[in-house]
């Protein structure tokens, strides 16, 4: 049955758009709290997680549920550390546009490849969308004067495969709110050891960076994915994943305006292959599920 693409009610445009534009407020405030030495990275993805379950479990609380830790998976939570620890290390040296296109190029990668391996056929023009998409990744990352840190591109990847496989492995969860709740719970601990262990390194925190990092966790990561599963029963599967081609951008622009940083045109034309070739990708799988 082919998916609604009209009559989307505005709460549901309104909900959408605050929650893509908090997604990608993650890039800028990790960038803006790293960027400017305000805080260590460490301490930074330790507040995120910390902040982030006080939200989610005073939400579910509020909510009526009591047992905070119905929905958990300690796979989900184990993805979910490799991400924040992985993106917050990345951003130390990349750039907030770059750091995003990478990050959301790896998460649909690892989805079109799960898919795959699934059985799921693929068609001409998809697999040439695929292709295209990957080509923009690889120029992105490849050796220039303009190319990005290679260890810290290669963080930023394994960042997004851990969010694909987080986002895999919740897709079927029956309460996506509990689910989430559950997996920040779960990797307070680890992040905490992340924490203690990075203290023989140095560890440094400004007002401005604790309260980013707080912001981080509790409004664009705690709030921003309620929001998200607000929106979410309004959106079809494959407009959901559609209007997250808007998050690298978003970032981009958050960078220029707030960090004054510069969009190379390796950025730009790795972007338009990437989220273009990935457009293509979920327009066919659309169709064909049609």
């Amino acid at each position: 049955m082919a998916e609604p693409t009209f009559s989307i009610p505005t709460r549901t445009i309104t909900l959408t758009v605050i929650a893509m534009i908090a997604f990608a407020a993650n890039s800028v405030l990790c960038r803006l709290a790293l960027g400017f030495h305000t805080i260590d990275a460490a301490s930074f993805a330790t507040i995120r997680v910390v902040s982030g379950a006080l939200t989610l479990s005073a939400i579910m609380l509020l909510r009526g549920n009591r047992n905070i830790l119905a929905g958990a998976n300690w796979r989900a939570a184990l993805m979910l550390f490799a991400y924040v620890v992985f993106f917050t290390y990345a951003y130390i040296s990349l750039s907030t546009g770059t750091g995003a296109l990478i990050l959301f190029g790896a998460v649909q990668l690892t989805m079109f490849t799960a898919a795959l391996r699934s059985g799921e056929s693929f068609s001409p023009l998809s697999w040439l969308g695929l292709g295209l998409a990957i080509a923009g990744l690889v120029y992105l990352v490849s050796p220039g004067v303009t190319a990005p840190d290679p260890a810290a591109a290669l963080s930023m990847a394994i960042a997004g495969v851990s969010w694909g496989f987080y986002s895999l492995i919740g897709r079927g969860a029956r309460d996506p709110l509990a689910a989430t709740t559950g997996a920040f719970v779960l990797c307070v601990p680890a992040i905490v050891v992340v924490e203690l262990l990075s203290m023989n390194i140095g560890l440094e925190a400004t007002t401005r960076g604790l309260w980013l990092a707080v912001v981080s966790g509790a409004i664009t990561s705690g709030l921003g994915y309620v929001i998200w599963y607000a929106a979410l029963p309004g959106l079809g599967a494959t407009s959901a994943a559609t209007v997250q081609l808007s998050v690298p951008a978003i970032a981009a622009l958050g960078g220029v305006l707030f960090l004054s940083e510069q969009l190379s045109v390796r950025l730009v034309v790795a972007a338009v292959a990437t989220l273009g070739g990935v457009t293509v990708v979920l327009m066919q799988r659309a169709k064909r599920r049609a």
